[in-house]
């Protein structure tokens, strides 16, 4: 499913004249059935809606006070989310007259003429609050609470995110609830400003109207709305008219593909960034520990220890989090194993909690390759949202290919790049005479539309550097690799990163150690392979030095790498 909860506004939208109705009770029964969780949403104080509501069991958690108390119907148990509103307001506001003034366990409310006379005394008395209107309502809160932060809230209790929800309200109040959710829509009866940024209106108004959200949604996960509602696409870069290309955030596949050293983690950090930007929960597969560095991502993992598929699960529990499973410590010839114990247990997470919400399986080859011969027992029927990162496409398994709805080609040769996709996948790809490589750019296909591959410029990533310090630090370069030699080549001692290059750098015997320090090898291998131009230029002028001992340079160049790595103990 691709919706697992709605939420859904009382008064006006599933409530008319304080009852709820009967189009919007028995929708609710119909949701309640198939396997839907559902948020009672409401600026009412408590008690005031159990009075009126004596349906409220039917409702998996109710949001109150517009956002400042959350209800468990079953339990019995209610939670404050905010101070209350000093009692002093309350009591200034009927010195001057105000009547109606509610009270809650944190709201004050009343109602026109009243609501500037709300506004004046709050400025009076120098309160921090804020005042939402509500049709004819008043009410005054404290910061950062309305029902968008009720309803984040209560979702977080059901397991669930923003994105697996869809909102509908009717009245001023409802704004921030609709922009919370996935999907916002309005009722026929709402406010003009509402309709306005809601994602549809139904044709109904009040039950009538959230039965018929209902309906659809069972019906099949509001499927006309995909990829149609502005906010929620995911921009991944400009095509050359200036044009921006952006992607659903539901219900694509995404390969990115090209020689080694192209450029594909810089394209892949840069959607991952955006994905994480929109609160899309990600979860890296990181072969090579080139994401574990990455702000707002959690990395597990190292090349000591393996991560196990119940850890990465439990973590993944919490919808905040964002992964990187670090796959160092686990022997190549074994991540298609791992891979296979995994994959089945991140599909059953998807399907009870719809997350996480992106998968990156990056060196997709080393899980997936094309011998592989377990895709049709182990991958679902449809595995959506998934970006593949590969060297040669046609080093997976082709069933996996098959589900890519989008391919970005990155490095010189994007037409052999995705000519080996669209044999592997048995498509027919047109290729554009004037389409050829330029620097800077990628090229894009949209598989899906039928269309022909263009260029585009990529979205650069913010965290360009960062992405690579764990690698550096402790990850395997492989041909990338420094070989500790000497003038004779009496040795041949790898380091296979800037640990265990600093562990040599302190033992080797000190001819060794001159020689390449002479031969300026080391600033050389820091400029080419570790690309931190930085720390090469610091390099050379230690190599340049005469002034100190051999001793002294071991120091300094182990010191210098510490400064700018943090290097396992």
């Amino acid at each position: 499913m691709r919706y697992l909860a709605l939420a859904v506004d009382y008064d006006g939208t599933a409530a008319r004249n304080d009852r709820l109705s009967n189009d919007a009770q028995r929708a609710v029964e119909r949701l309640r059935i198939s396997g839907r969780r559902i948020v009672l949403v409401t600026g009412r104080r408590l008690d005031d809606l159990l009075r009126v509501c004596p349906a409220v069991a039917l409702f998996d958690v109710v949001v109150a006070e517009n956002g400042a108390v959350v209800y468990d119907p079953r339990r019995h148990e209610e939670i404050v989310l905010g101070a209350p509103v000093p009692r002093h307001l309350v009591d200034r506001l009927r010195e001057r007259g105000v009547a109606p003034v509610e009270v809650g366990k944190v709201l004050v409310a009343t109602r026109d003429p009243y609501g500037p006379m709300m506004f004046e005394t709050i400025r009076e008395l120098g309160l921090e609050l804020h005042v939402i209107a509500n049709r004819s309502a008043v009410m005054a809160l404290p910061p950062g609470i309305n029902k968008a932060s009720g309803v984040e809230f209560a979702l977080h209790r059901l397991g669930l995110s923003r994105h697996e929800a869809v909102a509908i309200g009717d009245a001023e109040n409802d704004h921030s609830l609709l922009m919370q959710c996935e999907c916002g829509v309005a009722v026929a009866n709402a406010a003009p400003a509402l309709k306005e940024v809601a994602a549809f209106v139904t044709r109904g108004a009040n039950g009538s109207g959230v039965a018929e959200l209902i309906d659809e949604i069972v019906a099949d996960d509001l499927h006309r709305m995909e990829g149609k509602i502005e906010r929620n696409l995911v921009h991944v870069g400009v095509r050359s008219g200036g044009t921006p290309v952006r992607i659903p955030p539901y219900g694509r596949n995404v390969l990115i593909a090209g020689p080694s050293g192209s450029g594909k983690t810089t394209v892949t950090t840069a959607l991952v960034e955006r994905l994480i930007d929109k609160t899309y929960q990600v979860c890296i597969v990181d072969p090579e520990g080139d994401y574990g560095a990455l702000p707002r991502v959690v990395p597990i993992g190292n090349r000591r220890r393996a991560p196990s598929v119940n850890e990465i699960l439990s973590i993944l529990e919490d919808p905040a989090v964002n992964l990187s499973v670090n796959l160092l410590g686990v022997p190549l010839e074994d991540r298609p194993a791992f891979f296979s114990q995994l994959i089945p247990s991140l599909v059953a997470l998807r399907a009870r909690t719809g997350r996480p919400h992106w998968v990156v399986l990056d060196e997709a080859h080393h899980m997936l390759p094309q011998t592989w011969r377990h895709a049709e027992s182990t991958l679902p029927p449809k595995f959506g949202e998934t970006i593949l990162v590969t060297v040669h496409p046609d080093y997976l398994t082709p069933p996996i290919l098959s589900l890519i709805d989008v391919a970005f080609a990155v490095g010189h040769s994007p037409d052999q790049t995705l000519g080996a996709f669209a044999r592997t996948t048995g498509r027919r790809l047109t290729w554009p005479q004037d389409l050829a490589y330029e620097p800077g750019k990628i090229v894009a296909w949209i598989v899906g539309e039928q269309g022909e591959p263009f260029s585009m410029k990529a979205q650069s990533p913010r965290a360009e550097r960062l992405r690579h310090l764990r690698k550096y630090a402790e990850g395997n370069l492989g041909y990338h690799s420094f070989y500790f030699r000497g003038p004779d080549c009496r040795h041949n001692l790898r380091a296979q990163n800037l640990a265990i290059f600093s562990q040599i750098a302190e033992g080797i015997d000190e001819e060794t150690w001159m020689f390449h320090l002479r031969s300026h090898h080391y600033s050389q291998w820091f400029r080419q392979s570790i690309k931190d131009s930085r720390l090469a230029d610091e390099m050379e002028r230690i190599e340049q030095r005469t002034d100190i001992t051999p001793q002294q340079t071991r120091d300094l160049v182990r010191a210098l790498i510490g400064a700018r790595y943090t290097l396992p103990a």
